[in-house]
Parts: C-alpha cells; sequence; structure tokens
C-alpha cells in the first residue's frame, strides 16, 4: 500500500467512531502503535475533535492504573477533554504490573512516547498543550515519565502515585502470605528489594523518586488523599517524599518529617503555612496541605486512594508549555 494511502487511513480512523464506554462521551477510537525500541505492535483509545483536523488542539494523555490496561474506564478524564475540545488519548503501556516488560520499564515508558508521535503525526496537536495525568499506577508513571522526559510534556499531574517500589513493596510485605502488590512488584522486578544489586538497579529505574529532581521548568502537580495508606493502598508520604525531591533539588524549603508524619496519621497540620489555606472551593474538598517549589507544587486533600479530573483539568488548562517533539 503507498504510504500516503496508509497515512491517509490512519488519520482517518483518528477521528472514526466506534462505542466504548460512557453512552453520553464521543467513542474512543481504537489503533495500533509499534513500539521504536523492540518493534512490537501495541494498542491505545483516541479521541480527537474535528478541529483537531485543520486547527492545533491540545492533547490529554491519560494513563491506566496499576493492575489496568488501556481498557480501563477512564471516562471521567475523558470528559473533561471533551469539555474543552481536546484530544484524549489512553495508550497501552505494556499492560498491567506483573512481568517484566511492564512497571516503569524503558519499554513501558516507550510506550507513551510512541503512542503520543502517532497521534502527533496524524492530528493537527498543539505542542505546546501536550499534557500527562495518571492516577495510582498511572500516577506512578506520570511521575516516572515526568522525570525521564520532562522535554515531552507542557504539564504533568499525578494523583496518589506510587513515587519508591521498594519502599512500597515492604508497605505490601508486611503480611504472610505477602499481599498482591508486593507480588506483582517482584513478578515484574524479578524478587524483593535488596536480593541483588541487579534487581535494587531495576527499583532505582523504575522509582520516579530517583529522577525527579531531573524535571527543570516542568509544571509538575502531585496529589494525594489524606486517608490512602489507610482506607487505600499507596501511603501519601510516596507523595510528599516525590515533592520534597523536587523542592531539595531547586533549594527550596521541603515538607517537614513532623508533617508528614501528622498527615500521614490522618491529622490536620498543627501550624499550617499560608500556602495551604486553599479555599475549599478549588477541589470541592477541604485542602490540608498545598505547597509549591518553582513550577512544581503539591497538596493534600480530603479524600482516600482517588483522582479529581475536574481540578486536575482545570489546573492543566493554566499551563502552556513547548514541548521537544517533532
Amino acid at each position: 500500500m503507498p504510504s500516503r494511502l496508509l497515512t491517509c487511513l490512519i488519520t482517518l480512523c483518528l477521528f472514526c467512531s466506534t462505542p466504548v464506554y460512557a453512552a453520553d462521551l464521543p467513542a474512543l477510537t481504537e489503533f495500533k502503535f509499534r513500539s521504536t525500541l523492540d518493534d512490537s505492535e501495541h494498542p491505545a483509545l483516541v479521541w480527537m475533535p474535528e478541529q483537531a483536523k485543520t486547527e492545533s488542539t491540545p492533547l490529554l494523555v491519560f494513563l491506566h492504573s496499576w493492575s489496568g490496561n488501556y481498557l480501563q474506564n477512564n471516562s471521567k478524564w475523558q470528559r473533561e477533554a471533551v469539555k474543552r475540545n481536546w484530544g484524549y488519548l489512553h495508550p497501552n503501556f505494556r499492560g498491567r504490573n506483573d512481568h517484566p516488560e511492564a512497571c516503569g520499564s524503558e519499554l513501558a515508558r516507550q510506550d507513551i512516547l510512541d503512542s503520543i508521535q502517532h497521534v502527533l503525526e496524524n492530528a493537527n496537536i498543539d505542542r505546546s498543550r501536550i499534557y500527562l495525568a495518571g492516577t495510582s499506577g498511572g500516577g506512578h508513571m506520570a511521575m516516572l515519565m515526568a522525570g525521564y522526559h520532562p522535554a515531552k510534556f507542557s504539564a504533568v499531574t499525578a494523583w496518589v502515585g506510587i513515587s519508591d517500589l521498594a519502599e512500597w513493596h515492604r508497605f505490601h510485605a508486611r503480611t504472610t502470605p505477602i499481599g498482591n502488590y508486593a507480588r506483582m512488584i517482584e513478578r515484574s522486578l524479578g524478587g524483593p528489594p535488596g536480593q541483588s544489586k541487579e534487581i535494587d538497579a531495576r527499583y532505582h529505574s523504575r522509582s520516579p523518586i530517583f529522577h525527579l529532581d531531573s524535571t527543570g521548568d516542568l509544571p509538575l502537580d502531585l496529589n494525594a488523599g489524606i486517608h490512602d495508606g489507610h482506607t487505600g493502598s499507596v501511603p501519601i508520604a510516596h507523595t510528599l517524599n516525590a515533592f520534597n525531591r523536587i523542592a531539595r533539588a531547586k533549594g527550596v524549603k521541603e515538607v517537614t518529617a513532623s508533617e508528614i508524619e501528622q498527615l500521614s496519621n490522618e491529622q490536620p497540620l498543627t501550624t499550617p503555612q499560608a500556602s495551604d489555606n486553599v479555599p475549599k472551593s478549588e477541589y470541592n474538598v477541604e485542602i490540608h496541605l498545598r505547597r509549591h517549589a518553582g513550577p512544581a507544587r503539591v497538596t493534600i486533600f480530603e479524600g482516600g486512594h482517588e483522582g479529581l479530573p475536574k481540578p486536575a483539568v482545570e489546573w492543566l488548562e493554566q499551563q502552556s508549555r513547548k514541548t521537544s517533539w517533532k
């Protein structure tokens, strides 16, 4: 098939309709992209407004969670994109995190980049408004992409994400038998932390906390619900420690150990700072902490293991930054 005709067919696919998920939303369309690392083929779901055929259009890339894949229903996030006439991309990046090719591997990271590149080649996307978002395992991956590839995104918002896989393994390996998340990490990384230098190197390379000091001027929005780790699976220290890594790199004040302890015990701060006084209307729930480090910020809100699409995308909407795509 002539390459020009193939390109036209792919472009048409981005704008065609196949019913997926919420009946009150425009349908998502499945397409296939190839990994530039191992030449394997992978699926993704996409929706593009009509304007993307001719006008420069923002793109929201949303990442599936730890045990999910690209078929996971994240229509609440798609809804926010549709309301704004943004493109919406929901890629697969090696599926659920229970095998070596997944769980933040170089292959999984490249899948996200390759799926975006495919869309950029077939729709009119505003390179200064390419946004990345994720919750839980998607939050882990969003932070990891921010650390490894900050120049590829205009802004990143991560909710209740895992920042340190070794710490998260320890949290879920406290029981006998060990918890399912700990088992999934071991299947992905080859064993528990401390078993060998090779395995520890994998924990290091796939844990966002060791790479977030490379985010530079990337606007990065980190969020956690104060009850996570109690009613949910990811203690809020993952989010606060991730922020502190950025704060340390920028030479600004970190969230203190005492503040982390108070919030981790589901207690409000005894001595909140002025920046912590955020109107309840911003998230529609109480804000317990809000700190800034250059273009990065962290928020601890009244909630659990969840993402809040509306305030997340409202924040993204305020961000504009050129990216390094072709």
